[in-house]
């Protein structure tokens, strides 16, 4: 009895869920997730759908004052020049050697003008500087303090064509991820070249990684290598986080 019971509670807590996300996409189909109608991702779609639909557009993450940051472990990758055993992390080696000069981040797709940032470009460009919580999928946070140049700059640079989507983003460590544009466009999505007041450290994803300040930590990729602005959605396939178990959408 008590088995049934429990299994009654937990049948009773799915279909609330289930009803209450079939709220928000009826009233908000435009915020369908690109995942939507995959059972596995059901929670991506509530969370999508119930993020899109209460919050405004472009709220702001909270940050935080210098006295607030905490150290900051480096999960993950830390140097694909060591790690990775392809071209890419034979590339890699061979810019960090040269202390990053020969580094280009490309932009291209779904732009007017396809283009490729040195990282003095990008430190040309206007910056911005946040002290935000760093939200682990292992459990842990931690606070530090992002210096970069705000995406949706870099994408208007390029000319962001009305078909356009979602941003799409490429590694070193040879993985693939992606936001849409209302992420990509978020006043604290940055390409960050800084932490915590000095050049972004090897372990931390130099010379530039994403920082997504409104999703968990992963979304926030390292060692970038070049971005791709597409009308159509891609999981990134072996490299991707969705065919690897991991959301999508990780709003926070």
């Amino acid at each position: 009895m008590k088995t049934t019971g429990l299994i009654t509670r937990r049948r009773a807590i799915v279909t609330g869920l289930a009803s209450v996300g079939g709220l928000f996409l009826t009233r908000f189909p435009k915020d369908l997730p690109p995942t939507y109608g995959n059972l596995l991702r059901m929670g991506d779609t509530f969370t999508y759908a119930a993020h899109r639909a209460l919050l405004p557009g472009q709220s702001l993450v909270r940050e935080y004052s210098p006295k607030d940051i905490t150290s900051f472990p480096a999960t993950g990758t830390t140097n694909p020049g060591v790690s990775e055993k392809s071209a890419l992390g034979d590339a890699y080696r061979r810019l960090q050697i040269g202390a990053f000069a020969d580094w280009r981040l490309s932009v291209e797709g779904r732009v007017a003008t396809p283009r490729t940032f040195s990282l003095a470009e990008l430190k040309q460009l206007p910056s911005r500087t946040q002290i935000t919580r760093h939200t682990c999928e292992e459990g842990w946070t931690a606070i530090g303090q992002w210096t970069g140049v705000p995406l949706g700059l870099v994408l208007g640079a390029a000319g962001i064509l009305p078909a356009a989507r979602f941003v799409v983003f490429y590694s070193y460590d040879d993985w693939v991820d992606s936001i849409d544009l209302l992420d990509a466009l978020h006043p604290q999505t940055i390409l960050a070249y800084g932490m915590n007041g000095r050049d972004l450290p090897l372990p931390h994803g130099a010379p530039v990684r994403l920082r997504v300040e409104r999703q968990m930590g992963y979304k926030s990729m390292k060692y970038l290598q070049r971005i791709v602005v597409t009308d159509e959605f891609d999981d990134g396939g072996q490299r991707g986080n969705i065919q690897n178990g991991w959301a999508w959408y990780t709003g926070i």
